[in-house]
């Protein structure tokens, strides 16, 4: 077993996943993601990209393969401890928005740090302070059943960010949104993250949303077919694809 190297906050080697019906989901795929670094996992619908995201985040175990969280053998790790990882350092994002209905909007974004043991009123203002970044701060004594469907999303997403986890996985995070609102909020996730050096897997079959990311791997059928390098953009025009390489 080969350990990671020190550059690398997140690496995986040949990950082999088969779904239960026998049809295989990643089929050898290896990759490596750096501390702060924003990676578009990108390719179309039935690709690997949610079953790829699942497995470096601990969520469900690779059947072949290694995945390293700095110098944590994600791997060999049992499911508590996974779980305790998950919560203390990493944060997830649903492509459709999950709230719990009996807690209003601040409560649910504050939920993650008060699971945590921090404090309610530290995690109030923390969770206050994302929600108003993505414009949902007026809705923060609402609860969920009085949101459209994109400010519950918002409102997912600023849960997930409120914690400051080391790395967020993000799976289609602007799914519900209008296209309107989806550069709006991307640029807000990609944003805090570089602001915050949080590490963002995020994955994607829409082109706009992986041009706002450093680098893009591309799955096909399970398989890592090429990756696109992203060169550095001025902040409020994003980032702009440039080469290709297989």
């Amino acid at each position: 077993m080969e350990a990671p190297p020190d550059n690398d906050v997140l690496w995986a080697r040949s990950l082999h996943f088969t779904h239960r019906d026998g049809s295989p989901a990643l089929a050898g795929v290896s990759l490596e993601v750096r501390q702060g670094e924003i990676l578009a996992v990108n390719g179309p619908r039935g690709s690997g990209k949610t079953t790829l995201l699942r497995c470096l985040s601990g969520l469900v175990r690779a059947q072949q393969g290694e995945v390293w969280f700095n110098s944590t053998p994600l791997h060999t790790l049992g499911p508590t401890a996974r779980e305790r990882l998950r919560r203390d350092r990493f944060g997830w994002i649903d492509p459709s928005p999950v709230l719990v209905p009996e807690l209003n909007v601040w409560e649910n974004a504050a939920l993650p740090l008060m699971l945590r043991g921090t404090g309610r009123r530290r995690a109030k203002v923390a969770a206050l302070e994302w929600l108003e970044r993505l414009d949902i701060g007026d809705r923060a004594r609402r609860r969920p059943h009085e949101l459209q469907q994109a400010e519950r999303q918002r409102v997912c997403i600023a849960r997930a960010l409120a914690p400051g986890p080391t790395i967020l996985f993000a799976d289609e995070p602007t799914a519900p949104l209008h296209r309107a609102d989806r550069a709006h909020v991307l640029r807000t996730l990609t944003t805090a993250a570089r602001s915050h050096g949080i590490t963002v897997v995020l994955a994607t079959h829409d082109s706009d949303t992986a041009a706002l990311t450093d680098r893009a791997l591309s799955l096909l059928d399970g398989r890592r077919v090429k990756t696109v390098h992203l060169p550095d953009a001025p902040e409020t025009e994003g980032r702009a694809a440039c080469s290709l390489s297989a």
